[in-house]
């Protein structure tokens, strides 16, 4: 397949009776028997074939158990990214992610971190299991159960167990790839960032490590056998208090402009720049000493049959639409294959009705329905789909893409990230550079100030000017 890992399921058999037997493992690794080692060289050539894996779907599509989509908004190129790859590390494995860029790179940090980090999790969590196991000895059976493992989990659970692997896999990949994006050669990470919210579904057990303020709900039906949101991640503002408490502590401000009270913004200490609309990212390093981290939260859930669709959606969406509304429009979708592409449709249409002076965000949407049925490639196509890949010209703009590219906090039913101003469409144009090749774009379409009537929604404000004035260390 070219991955990292072996997506084949198999057995371990006794050698007395050649019966199947349960391995003494955690149900996330491969059969096998002194297995080759991977080197870092063989990372590099999985990372060049990502394109042609199987099962792994990161343009407007479906795959067998999920649908994804995205569409740019009115702000320049689209800087949200996304992903579904199903036999993640064995058959019953799925990794999904939505990534929302911002800055001058946005779009270029997004896409890069949609395709290593999947792989670099994958890599930390086989070195895990190998040094949990033992040499010579891995297993991965991804619908693992409880029972299956008897009495070798005498220390905890096997819950206990599969979360705190997976909780250091998330930890330690999101630390890698922060690391990876700030050594970039080709990527000036600087000024530019990505929010990233990812999630792993083993069996029933479903793991999720994200930063930002994208957000995952899941649709679940209640006593009543009603449908009922659940929001399962926590949009990391900076105005929570520990996310406040820390950028305060390392000598950043948080704080609202007047002209947009709702949106608490993180800032340097010395300069009224950049004005981040998030507590945590990826890149972003004029603000990493400033309290700004990639350290992502994580949490393990246990799904059960009332649970019936997760949506993860960049802020574009829940700008405009509430939880409820998202699930409601999910699950009436008339196919489930066109449930993503009518989920942005609808926030296209909010967008207009709610804030008809304000340039619309882009949005992306991966839809993963957890009895892994999807419909028929018939319903499909007369929604107008491809199966592969669908006409990327008026939607998502991925066609060509560059690689350089604790106290539990409310849940808040809607991001408030949105300013109103006239139209000003009066810009110059800038030329961006990436890996030498000349990238011509409108300034309307690269304007990072929120302070001169840009009628867009803003992650930065604006660059930060570095003068003399800056306090030295």
């Amino acid at each position: 397949m070219g991955t990292c890992v072996s997506t084949s399921r198999s057995t371990c058999s006794s050698k007395s009776s050649g019966e199947p037997v349960t391995p003494p493992c955690l149900g996330i690794g491969f059969c096998g028997q002194k297995r080759a080692k991977r080197t870092f060289s063989d990372h590099l050539v999985t990372f060049q074939h990502l394109p042609s894996i199987p099962n792994r779907v990161f343009t407007n599509g479906k795959s067998r158990t999920s649908c994804i989509f995205t569409q740019q908004g009115r702000k320049g190129i689209n800087q949200d990214a996304m992903i579904v790859w199903e036999d993640f590390m064995s058959e019953d494995v799925t990794f999904c992610g939505v990534f929302d860029g911002h800055g001058p790179h946005g779009h270029l940090v997004a896409r890069k971190v949609r395709d290593a980090l999947p792989v670099k999790l994958q890599s930390l969590l086989n070195s895990s299991q190998s040094r949990q196991s033992g040499p010579g000895q891995t297993c991965f059976m991804g619908n693992s159960k409880k029972s299956d493992v008897g009495d070798l989990d005498k220390d905890g659970s096997v819950e206990d167990k599969l979360s705190s692997l997976w909780r250091e896999a998330f930890l330690k990949s999101y630390k890698a790839m922060d690391k990876e994006l700030k050594s970039h050669p080709n990527l000036d990470c600087f000024c530019s960032g990505s929010t990233a919210i990812t999630i792993v579904k083993q069996g029933s057990n479903l793991f999720m490590g994200y930063i930002g303020d994208s957000r995952a709900i899941m649709g679940s039906k209640d006593s009543n056998d009603s449908m009922v949101a659940v929001q399962l991640t926590v949009d990391l503002k900076p105005d929570l208090p520990r996310e406040a408490e820390r950028i305060k502590r390392c000598k950043g401000r948080v704080f609202a402009l007047q002209d947009e009270p709702e949106v608490p913004r993180v800032w340097l200490p010395f300069d009224d720049a950049p004005g981040l609309a998030m507590a945590r990212a990826f890149g972003d390093f004029c603000l990493k000493e400033y309290g700004v981290i990639s350290i992502p939260e994580f949490s393990h859930r246990t799904l059960t049959d009332k649970d019936q669709f997760i949506v993860l959606a960049s802020d574009g969406v829940w700008d405009v639409l509430s939880n409820d509304e998202v699930v409601e429009i999910v699950s009436s979708a008339p196919t489930r294959a066109s449930a993503a592409r009518i989920l942005v449709d609808s926030a296209a249409r909010e967008w207009k009705l709610k804030y008809p002076t304000s340039k619309m965000d882009d949005c992306a949407v991966v839809c993963l329905f957890l009895d892994g049925k999807m419909d028929s490639e018939s319903d499909y196509d007369e929604q107008g789909f491809s199966s592969a890949t669908l006409d990327q010209s008026n939607h998502s703009g991925n066609a060509a893409e560059s690689d350089d590219g604790q106290k539990s906090e409310p849940c808040l039913q809607r991001n408030f990230t949105v300013r109103s101003a006239e139209e000003n469409d009066s810009y110059g144009r800038l030329a961006v550079e990436v890996d030498g090749v000349g990238e011509t774009v409108s300034a309307e379409d690269q304007s990072w100030s929120g302070l001169e009537g840009v009628t867009r929604v803003n992650s930065l404000v604006q660059l930060p000017r570095f003068s003399e004035e800056r306090p030295g260390p």
